[in-house]
């Protein structure tokens, strides 16, 4: 036994899959349906039925016949006639036996001449009055040898289900599976191809079983058929994917398109190891049919690529409350790193979100040689500067980052000239003349130098810290020449 499941990608809210989610409660509906009230109306008729004289009259040539017609299924009936408790068992054996049926329903098993004819008339009579009305087998897909070509079952057969736990493993894999590819092809589309795929796994199925009695049923084959499309969709990309092989399961990341010839060969394998009860014919059906066509629509360009179908399914706010939920929790654990990483992916999302920024900075600065530091502090440097309290956190930030960046401050000349600016505007002289010292020692030659010593000396003037603005003076002249404030100064 083999399969893997996707781990890539998860659905968002911002562009539901709801054609998934529509099949899913359509497979669920005829399910717990009109399926169920079947299986309930057949359980009270079978109950009847081991409480009447049938049992005794009916199944002991029903045994013999299979015996002639089967010797396998035979002896295995042999043995449970001496069981009252599987009665049921061959009741279900006897009702899906269309010859024997119908010998018996003719009075040749049961002839007049039998002492218990009336009886037994009477009895199958009512029995078979509180029989329901056939659905399952009539939308199932018929492997019978004489069975009546009906097509319509090869895409009505993927909306019905033998047991609940059928109906919910399949569930389970056509949503991994599903919306995804919903999301790539648009759904109209991924309708017709799911119903396109039911229909090829129907056909090879149909081939491979015709004549070997049962039925067909289940949405296995319509979902091997997104699972094919899934592959092709993603063709060359590692996606991670859980699987199991027999007993051995694990998680790997591999190309994507290297899974269909995978999941062929298992199918294969599984058919010809004689697997009984599952239709591994129906699934390489699917699987074929779905990876040709989702091959055509690439072909046609009638897919979306994989980056804009990860990048739909993914809503930014969605994505910036659990970077932070992320970073708040690892923070708490005492996962300085790691709560830096998520810090910074939230603010890469929201750059502007001055808290994201101040936490980002503060947990970075607890290891103030790392890059996070020294990245959060020019993300806050960086912020427009249009209110009172985006300058003080700027400031603030400056000050603490001044003193504890190691090895030594990262800021280009641009952010420095830029601080030195603002500081003024909140009176922060003492600052604002340390970072033009720095960018006169650092960039002697930057185009905003100039622009920055006039408003820093300006200001100073205007402080009446007269002799740290005579102090620019030298750098004025220089650069600056004919700038009022230079002017000033030399007035001074």
């Amino acid at each position: 036994m083999f399969y893997a499941i996707p781990l890539e990608n998860k659905p968002s809210w911002r562009n539901p899959p709801w054609m998934t989610v529509l099949l899913i409660l359509l497979n669920m509906l005829v399910f717990w349906g009109p399926q169920r009230s079947e299986e309930n109306g057949r359980e009270r008729a079978a109950r009847y039925y081991t409480t009447s004289a049938l049992p005794q009259l009916e199944l002991p040539p029903f045994v013999e016949w299979l015996e002639k017609t089967d010797p396998k299924r035979g002896k295995m009936a042999r043995r449970m006639l001496a069981d009252e408790d599987t009665y049921p068992q061959l009741l279900e054996g006897l009702q899906h036996e269309k010859k024997f049926l119908q010998k018996l329903q003719a009075d040749e098993v049961i002839t007049p001449a039998n002492p218990q004819y009336t009886e037994w008339k009477r009895d199958r009579q009512h029995y078979e009055t509180m029989l329901p009305a056939p659905f399952t087998e009539r939308w199932a897909q018929d492997y019978g040898k004489d069975a009546e070509f009906k097509p319509w079952t090869w895409i009505t057969a993927a909306f019905l289900h033998g047991s609940t736990g059928h109906l919910l493993g399949n569930m389970l894999f056509l949503f991994l599976f599903g919306f995804s590819v919903e999301l790539a092809l648009g759904r109209g589309t991924y309708l017709t191809f799911y119903l396109l795929g039911a229909v090829g796994a129907s056909a090879l199925a149909g081939w491979a079983y015709a004549g070997k009695g049962s039925y067909g049923l289940g949405a296995s084959g319509a979902i091997s058929a997104l699972m094919g499309m899934y592959a092709v969709m993603y063709r060359l990309r590692r996606i991670r994917f859980f699987y199991q092989l027999f007993f051995y399961f694990n998680y790997v990341t591999a190309p994507a398109l290297l899974l269909l010839p995978a999941w062929i060969i298992n199918e294969l394998m599984q058919h010809w190891l004689g697997g009984q009860g599952i239709a591994y014919m129906a699934h390489l059906g699917g699987l074929l049919t779905g990876a040709a066509l989702m091959a055509g629509a690439t072909l046609l360009h009638r897919v979306k690529t994989p980056e804009t179908v990860k990048s739909e399914m993914v809503n930014d706010d969605d994505r910036f409350d659990q970077h932070v939920a992320a970073a708040r929790k690892l923070a708490a654990a005492m996962k300085f790193e790691s709560a830096c990483t998520e810090w910074r992916a939230a603010a890469a999302l929201r750059p502007g979100d001055i808290d994201t920024l101040r936490a980002w900075f503060n947990t970075a600065r607890l290891q103030p040689a790392s890059d996070d530091f020294h990245r959060a502090a020019r993300s806050i440097f960086r912020l427009p500067a249009t209110d009172a309290d985006t300058l003080a956190l700027q400031h603030a930030s400056f000050t603490t980052y001044l003193e504890q960046a190691r090895p030594g401050v990262r800021l280009k000349p641009e952010d420095i000239a830029r601080l030195a600016r603002r500081f003024v505007r909140i009176r922060q002289f003492e600052d604002a003349d340390r970072l033009c010292r720095i960018l006169l020692k650092t960039a002697p030659e930057h185009p905003e130098l100039a622009n920055t010593l006039s408003v820093c000396a300006n200001g100073l003037l205007h402080a009446g810290e007269r002799d740290k603005a005579i102090g620019l003076l030298p750098h004025l002249l220089r650069l600056a020449p004919n700038d009022m404030v230079t002017r000033a100064l030399q007035r001074a």
